[in-house]
């Protein structure tokens, strides 16, 4: 068993999607040969498999705000968790890229067992994601069977 998943979303302009995820975020492209690689394309997102397919680049995702915790959050979102200093070279270069924030970095549950620090931001094509960093990862799921 791994511990990996895999995401397919609409990417809107496709060549904008993967410049976006491997030149902004810094993740990696795929390098399988494809039947249709203008269709679709896999990203190497932190050791998980994000496929971005080719859609409509008018029709972007629009999310909404929910109540979580300690503020309104982006919904539908996806993220990932990074190590302190991974979460910090990743923040540093979206600034230095000045990605406009969903919600800029900040921390929450400041001084709780499951303290982190997070920010949202969005793709090219609207797709909302977080990146956080946890104090303490393994809280996350303490307590569950």
């Amino acid at each position: 068993m791994t511990n990996r998943f895999h995401l397919a979303i609409p990417a809107g302009d496709l060549d904008l999607a993967i410049n976006f995820y491997c030149d902004v975020l810094g993740c990696n492209r795929g390098k399988a040969e494809f039947k249709y690689p203008d269709a679709w394309a896999d990203i190497n997102f932190w050791g998980n498999e994000l496929t971005l397919h080719a859609t409509d680049p008018n029709k972007k995702n629009i999310g909404e705000r929910h109540n979580v915790d300690m503020g309104n959050v982006s919904v539908p979102h996806f993220g990932i968790h990074l190590d302190a200093e991974s979460f910090k070279k990743l923040k540093d270069r979206l600034i230095t890229k000045k990605v406009n924030f969903i919600d800029p970095p900040y921390v929450r549950f400041k001084g709780e067992k499951k303290e982190q620090e997070t920010m949202f931001i969005e793709d090219p094509n609207g797709n909302c994601m977080e990146i956080k960093t946890m104090k303490n990862p393994n809280s996350l799921f303490e307590n569950t069977k």
